[in-house]
């Protein structure tokens, strides 16, 4: 059974840095396009940023977040990563991975309820406050 399991949030403050992790169990992530996704309290489940597998090396980015994060892989030991600087208060939410494999790059667009990601991880909280 596939599982995905997301760590690294906490409090930061304004400026500061984390990186998320979603470690995959069960199916190789290089079958899959990974997505992250977060919702702040009160919002919508909003896209963040996608890694293409199946080969393909592409990546993207929703513009709240272009220059700031950096989103990788390491299909090797299955987990991919969201590398977040120059964090702002308004990157307050809980972030979650999600998995695509049919096929397994990212899509056109970032929206999480486009129906193409199946499979999500539980979410981990991150905060961004003085």
């Amino acid at each position: 059974q596939l599982q995905l399991v997301e760590s690294g949030g906490g409090l930061v403050q304004p400026g500061g840095s984390l990186r998320l992790s979603c470690g995959i169990y069960g199916f190789p992530l290089d079958n899959y396009a990974i997505g992250w996704f977060r919702q702040a309290p009160g919002k919508e489940r909003e896209g963040v940023s996608c890694s293409s597998g199946g080969g393909r090396d592409s990546t993207m980015y929703a513009d709240s977040v272009k220059g700031r994060f950096t989103v990788s892989r390491d299909n090797a030991a299955n987990t991919a990563y969201l590398q977040m600087n120059s964090l702002k208060p308004e990157d307050t939410a809980v972030y979650y991975c999600a998995l695509r494999n049919l096929p397994p790059f990212c899509p056109g667009t970032l929206n999480p309820s486009s129906g193409v990601w199946r499979f999500w991880g539980q979410g981990t909280q991150v905060t961004v406050s003085s």
